[in-house]
C-alpha cells in the first residue's frame, strides 16, 4: 500500500508542474494588454485567474498540515478583482509563488500523511481529498487560462500539446523513438 501512496504524490508533483508548465505557456504567447482583457462584463481575464489560483494555492497550503486551508489574510473576493493592472512580471511572481508552496508542501509529505485530515474553511478532508480537491480546482482554471490566451493569441498560437490534426504524425514520431 504504500507504494501506492509514494506513487500518488509523486504525481501530484508531476501533475501540478503539468499544469503549472501549461499556465506558463499559455501566458507566454499572450501580450500584456490581453492578459487583462474581459470577454465579457462578467468574465475573469487571464490575469484575474492567475491571480485567484496563486491565492488559493498559497492559502492552501501554507502550513498545509497544521492551519486552516483558509488563511485569514486572504481576501478571496478580492482575487476577482483587478483594480490597478498587474504587470506580466507581478502576476507571474505571484504565480510562481503559489506553485512554489504547493510543491514544496506535497514534497515533504510522508506516504503516512495522506490518512492525516486538516480542514479547509473548518471543514474536514483527509490530506489525499484535499490533494486531490485542489489539483481538480487547479486544472479546471489552468484550462481556463489556456483557452482564454489560445483565442487572443488567434493563429499565432503554438499548441502546447499535439496540434490539431497531427495525432497520427504525432504517434508515427514516438514510435520510431522506441
Amino acid at each position: 500500500m504504500e507504494s501506492l501512496r509514494t506513487a500518488h504524490l509523486h504525481d501530484l508533483v508531476r501533475t501540478f508542474r503539468y499544469y503549472k508548465k501549461l499556465g506558463d505557456g499559455a501566458v507566454a504567447q499572450v501580450n500584456e494588454e490581453d492578459l487583462h482583457t474581459l470577454l465579457d462584463p462578467d468574465a475573469n481575464s487571464i490575469a484575474i485567474v492567475m491571480k485567484h489560483v496563486a491565492g488559493n494555492l498559497r492559502s492552501r497550503f501554507t502550513d498545509f498540515l497544521t492551519a486552516d486551508g483558509e488563511k485569514p489574510d486572504r481576501n478571496r473576493d478580492g482575487e476577482f478583482e483587478m483594480p490597478a493592472q498587474a504587470s506580466r512580471r507581478e502576476l507571474l511572481a505571484a504565480w510562481d509563488e503559489g506553485f512554489q508552496v504547493v510543491l514544496a508542501s506535497i514534497e515533504a509529505l510522508t506516504p503516512e500523511d495522506l490518512d492525516r485530515t486538516i480542514y479547509v474553511r473548518q471543514e474536514a478532508f483527509l490530506v489525499v481529498e484535499a490533494l486531490n480537491r485542489s489539483l481538480s480546482h487547479t486544472a479546471y482554471h489552468v484550462g481556463q487560462i489556456v483557452y482564454l490566451a489560445k483565442h487572443f493569441a488567434g493563429p499565432a498560437w503554438k499548441s502546447l500539446s499535439i496540434p490539431k490534426g497531427k495525432s497520427a504524425e504525432f504517434a508515427q514520431a514516438a514510435y520510431k523513438t522506441r
